[in-house]
């Protein structure tokens, strides 16, 4: 049985590493390069991945607070945000000059798509979150991004009402009211 040409693979998914020396099929480079230049341009920053996960989300907000991409949108009484933090990001460096607190003293509740987050509280409780997987972060926290992908968060949120409406502990304390 014949192999399948190799240029036919390289349009559906990305190409497997090749041995130094042996130079790339024609046909594979020209189809990349014309599907380049028939892809939308978008608000994406320059080097930003494009899968959709980074795409401009439709009918949202989008503005750019210590170097955190925030896009939101409104869905009846809540909001509905897509965050995306970028490799190195730290709320102590980044937030802190914004917000003027010590920790950020904002419920995050929601899912995280992509990436991984270190979270510390002021009692020195750690928790770490890895993609995919449900968040529920209490107010007074210090956070910061693991590694070197960017951290993909999409939170819902009542504004300073989240962790009351949530029924979260204000601040974090264990569970302890």
């Amino acid at each position: 049985m014949a192999k399948r040409p190799a240029a036919k693979k390289a349009a559906t998914r990305k190409p497997a590493a090749r041995p130094k020396g042996k130079p790339a099929a024609k046909k594979a480079a020209s189809k990349t390069k014309a599907a380049a230049k028939k892809a939308p341009k978008t608000r994406a920053k320059k080097g930003a991945p494009q899968a959709p996960l980074f795409l401009p989300v439709r009918g949202a907000e989008a503005r750019t607070i210590g170097h955190v991409q925030l896009e939101v949108g409104r869905a009846g009484a809540a909001r509905v945000k897509r965050m995306i933090y970028p490799p190195g990001f730290h709320w102590e460096e980044d937030m802190k000059p914004v917000t003027g607190s010590e920790l950020c003293m904002h419920a995050h509740v929601g899912f995280l798509a992509h990436g991984e987050i270190h979270i510390e509280y002021a009692d020195g409780c750690v928790v770490e979150f890895r993609a995919p997987q449900v968040v529920a972060i209490e107010p007074g926290h210090d956070g910061w991004v693991v590694g070197t992908e960017p951290v993909v968060l999409i939170e819902f949120d009542f504004e300073r009402e989240t962790a009351e409406k949530l029924g979260m502990v204000k601040p974090h304390s264990h569970g302890q009211a």
